[in-house]
């Protein structure tokens, strides 16, 4: 796979992901943490047939620990950003959530996945601060404003787990501890992630709220596994092959502008000057990060040819 095919997945990522709070949106008043381990669950279902014929999928002794930790990391991240939901603002949340990238290419520098230079963590700086414009134009829309509490401190852990997780990924991968298969890497994190959300969910949730859930809400619950959590993930976890962590957790910047531009079809009269700077940003940061992608494949296509001669 080459590196544009990898990007053009993750722009289908950041579509995806942009289009499924809206969808969370429309569910009823659900328990977050058991919803989420259901999601994972139908999201391993998905992807079994998959899976299960690729090559590596039986759970060996040494990619056990790394599937573990990925784990970890995603029901560190979505139990984090539950609790802070109720005692952090939602452009709290927002401004921290632009850090993941920077802490991804800092963390993968700790375990050797990233190469110490300027372009990328320069690339990553101009997306966080467009990203940071589109949050603040978003808190003028809609009100909101920025603190620091308990709860964003809380949050800022879950947040250094989801920078955490593609760092791992592309780490198992190097040291050979995990299979080439996108699929299979994709459906133990999310089968150990679910298992260690639903624990911590039925702990803390109440169970008996979901005899409140609609046929609507089962619907939107099976879409939201197959695609918001079952195809994003394999998505990511096939860059993981070519992209380096803190290109792939960029993408997270588009995030926001797909959810804008969702609020200008919901809403025309939100169009504003306002949401102009960051959005520019945010694509400058994209299309920077493709030329940079594709000048390091070109380089490496040149290194092998003349070492080849």
């Amino acid at each position: 796979m080459t590196a544009r095919t990898a990007h053009l997945g993750m722009l289908l990522w950041a579509a995806l992901v942009g289009l499924s709070f809206p969808a969370v949106g429309l569910m009823g008043e659900l328990p977050p943490m058991l919803l989420t381990a259901l999601r994972f669950a139908i999201a391993c279902l998905g992807l079994w047939p998959l899976a299960h014929r690729a090559e590596g999928f039986a759970l060996a002794r040494r990619a056990a620990p790394v599937y573990v930790l990925m784990g970890l990391c995603l029901a560190g991240f979505f139990g984090a950003m539950f609790w802070a939901a109720h005692h952090a603002t939602a452009l709290s949340m927002a401004t921290l959530y632009v850090t993941v990238p920077l802490l991804a290419y800092g963390l993968g520098l700790g375990l050797r996945v990233e190469r110490l230079a300027w372009r990328l963590p320069a690339i990553l700086a101009l997306g966080a601060v467009g990203a940071l414009a589109l949050a603040y134009a978003e808190a003028l829309v809609r009100g909101g404003q920025m603190r620091f509490g308990i709860g964003e401190a809380v949050f800022f852990v879950g947040c250094v787990c989801s920078a955490l997780y593609p760092v791992l990924s592309k780490w198992g991968l190097n040291a050979g501890r995990l299979p080439a298969s996108a699929a299979v890497r994709t459906f133990w994190s999310l089968g150990l992630g679910g298992v260690l959300i639903g624990v911590l969910g039925v702990l803390v949730e109440p169970v008996s709220r979901f005899a409140a859930m609609s046929w609507s809400d089962a619907l939107l619950l099976v879409y939201l596994g197959l695609f918001s959590s079952a195809l994003t993930f394999w998505l990511m976890q096939r860059a993981t092959l070519v992209l380096t962590p803190g290109a792939i957790t960029a993408y997270g910047y588009l995030v926001p502008f797909v959810s804008m531009l969702v609020l200008f079809l919901r809403a025309p009269q939100s169009l504003d000057w306002v949401w102009l700077p960051g959005s520019l940003m945010v694509l400058a940061a994209i299309a920077l990060l493709l030329r940079h992608d594709a000048d390091t494949e070109r380089k490496a296509g040149d290194s092998a040819r003349t070492q080849a001669d």
